[in-house]
């Protein structure tokens, strides 16, 4: 059984329709992004990894808020601690923004003795209401390694694929797979802005993840466009040559995007909260990919086409060669030709 057989959607000529959903979706994001980083709470919510200070997970035997939680921690004179949820249990992460003197067992200790004002500690690891499940700290000097490196490794693959596009098809198709990857990205930062979902190590892998995969499925669109590129074209326009690629990789796209999220969906559902964020983010961005795929990344490739078109030297030499020679002629120089009803010239042989 083959999906999407025998295609034939007119995927450009949907282009303005794709061009609102685009448009709105970043609109949204980077909205998101600038009005948490006017109140201060920065442009993305960073982890421990990339700010430095210390993490420890709570674990608590029965049902507790978050507003419970932080009502005892401001009790105890703890304001700028932030307590989120861990999964989907009774797990709660409190984060201290200091490292210093918290790290480690010290952080531990102060967690516990700030929680021991409204709620009772288990007595190793048996009764009480909280137990203290992992510690975790990380230096503000390591975190900013993390984040320019983070950002180094996304600008490397960005470069390296221009690079490659340049010279494996030309810069037309290297730019708009470029734009429709950095659609993706953006459209994912603002997802993790808009949930305030915790950025760590984790969500960065998803990222280039899903810089491979947009790249990925792009490629296969624009491979099967620059082999039609080199047909005879009979009459047909770029945009007939983009709307026949789209749709012959259409089947192949799916099946492939089944594929991936059915397994993501199974470390959603089994994985676990370590890696929940994790699977969360390529979720959104594999989807976010194969949209731009198809509806940004071969829009893109038309719109430059149309500003900066390409030599035709393949029609061009058909032209001056058809033009050289008429219908029915034969090659010039042979004296044969139709039309011509003089004898041919015979060499004469010296006696």
């Amino acid at each position: 059984m083959r999906f999407f057989k025998n295609a034939n959607y007119p995927i450009l000529q949907w282009r303005k329709r794709a061009y609102i959903v685009t448009a709105a979706l970043m609109v949204l994001g980077i909205g998101s992004m600038i009005y948490h980083a006017a109140r201060g709470e920065g442009w993305l919510n960073y982890g421990v990894d990339f700010t430095g200070g210390t993490v420890v997970q709570v674990s608590f035997t029965h049902p507790v808020s978050a507003d419970q939680v932080r009502d005892a921690t401001r009790a105890a004179g703890y304001n700028d601690w932030e307590i989120t949820r861990f999964g989907t249990g009774n797990d709660y992460v409190v984060r201290t923004p200091k490292f210093g003197q918290e790290a480690g067992a010290d952080a531990q200790s102060r967690v516990q003795q700030a929680l021991q004002t409204r709620f009772k500690p288990a007595v190793n690891g048996r009764g009480g209401d909280f137990s203290i499940a992992r510690t975790e700290a990380v230096g503000p000097k390591a975190g900013n390694e993390l984040q320019q490196r983070a950002l180094m490794a996304i600008l490397l693959s960005f470069a390296a694929t221009l690079l490659y596009l340049w010279f494996r098809f030309e810069w037309r198709f290297g730019l708009a797979a470029i734009t429709a990857t950095i659609h993706d990205i953006v459209v994912t930062l603002g997802f993790l802005a808009l949930t305030r979902m915790e950025i760590s190590l984790g969500t960065v892998a998803a990222v280039l993840t899903i810089v491979g995969y947009s790249l990925h499925d792009t490629i296969i669109v624009f491979d099967r466009v620059r082999e039609d590129l080199k047909k005879p074209r009979h009459g047909r326009t770029f945009i007939d040559i983009l709307n026949k690629a789209i749709n012959e990789t259409l089947p192949r796209t799916t099946l492939t995007v089944a594929t991936v999220l059915i397994t993501l969906i199974s470390l959603l559902v089994f994985g676990g909260p370590v890696i929940r964020g994790f699977a969360d983010v390529l979720v959104l961005g594999i989807s976010i990919g194969t949209f731009s795929s198809i509806f940004v990344a071969s829009p893109v490739l038309y719109e430059i086409e149309r500003h900066f078109p390409r030599k035709e030297k393949r029609e061009q030499a058909v032209r001056s060669t058809t033009a050289r020679r008429p219908n029915g002629g034969t090659r010039p120089g042979n004296d044969n030709r139709p039309g011509n009803n003089r004898p041919a010239r015979t060499a004469e042989v010296p006696r």
